[in-house]
């Protein structure tokens, strides 16, 4: 063994080579994995590469450390205090380590259910639970890391026990403490496996119109139609009304009403909406339907139904529709256009 009062500069530059050659090999492994696994395309391997990289890279330079201190003399006191700060180190990599395992498996899931195709109802669950629980192992492994390192001390271990011995009380103070914070994380829990909402799902919440965009277990995120962010407790989706637009399916039905005089022909544009409709790519030619709903004193009210294949598709298509029909009635039928009626009759002179 090198002895640090004898040989310092032996030591320091042992200690360098030995980083500087690990770090280097680290990197170069890596390296080659990167080449290897964009070449195959394999979710596991790109994902193992990606999350892996930096936790082993600090278990590396940790064990050369360790085996450092396991080669140079240093003092009694000195090896004890690094040893020990090693283990924590160590504690810390393993506890990293199955936090990054989490999100591998969530990338081998995700890659097989797509969110971005017309029928993605499972993918939509899938991501949602997998979100949910990635969080919850996140937490109870920082918890558990957290507990095992603070174990190591030994005052800890001696304030355990008298912890341990009133744990009654303290439970009763931390749980009407903390009660809020209980009730989000169950509800959290509630939500990722009963499932109300889903990530992607389209929402009407506080007169908003948007998509679940994050769902953590204390809040969740609506990206709002105009790219605003609407940020909610998680209870809020159990305690409160809201509409879901895409709970089973996501296709929905649209409508556009459209107020004319009472002289138009109504099955002439009964037959334009079917015309527009059978031009038109957002149309999923289910539904298409004209009514008369409603008749005033000076106008009656035409609802035209229509389906589509999601709430954006449905918006898009009531807006043309809504307006080739607007221009139809402008053009073919202009007396058929809203108007007041008045009659003016002479007054005799007296």
């Amino acid at each position: 063994m090198f002895a640090v009062s004898e040989n310092w500069e032996g030591v320091f530059w042992l200690l360098a080579v030995s980083l500087a050659a690990g770090l280097i090999g680290h990197y170069l492994i890596f390296k080659i994995l990167l080449k290897i696994t964009g070449r195959t395309k394999n979710v596991l391997d790109n994902s193992l590469v990606k999350h892996c990289y930096r936790p082993l890279l600090w278990f590396v330079i940790v064990l050369i450390i360790r085996s450092a201190i396991l080669v140079i003399e240093i003092p009694e006191q000195f090896e004890e205090a690094a040893r020990h700060l090693i283990s924590l180190f160590l504690i810390g990599i393993v506890g990293w380590l199955v936090i990054k395992a989490a999100y591998i498996l969530e990338d081998c899931i995700v890659s097989r259910f797509k969110v971005d195709e017309k029928d993605n109802l499972q993918a939509r669950k899938i991501h949602t639970q997998l979100r949910v629980i990635k969080r919850i192992v996140t937490a109870a492994v920082i918890i558990l890391v957290l507990g095992t390192m603070l174990m190591t001390f030994e005052q800890v271990r001696q304030l355990g026990k008298t912890i341990l011995a009133s744990a009654g009380i303290i439970g009763i103070v931390v749980g009407l403490a903390a009660q809020r914070t209980i009730g989000n994380f169950i509800a959290g829990l509630q939500i990722a496996f009963t499932q109300p909402i889903r990530v992607d799902d389209v929402v009407i919440v506080e007169n908003e119109w948007g998509r679940i965009e994050e769902i953590t277990l204390t809040y969740v995120v609506v990206r709002i139609w105009d790219l605003r962010r609407l940020i909610l407790p998680i209870n809020y989706f159990i305690e409160k009304p809201f509409q879901n637009w895409t709970r089973t399916t996501a296709d929905i039905l649209g409508t556009v009403f459209i107020y004319v005089d009472y002289s138009v022909p109504v099955a002439a544009i009964r037959e334009q909406l079917q015309k527009i409709l059978n031009e038109s790519e957002l149309w999923d030619k289910k539904v298409c339907v004209l009514q008369v709903t409603n008749a005033s004193e000076k106008t009656i009210e035409l609802r035209a139904l229509m389906s589509a294949a999601d709430a954006s598709t449905a918006w898009s298509l009531r807006c043309e529709v809504r307006e080739k029909l607007i221009e139809f009635v402008r053009t073919k039928y202009p007396r058929a256009l809203p108007k007041l009626r008045a009659e003016f009759t002479q007054l005799k002179d007296s």
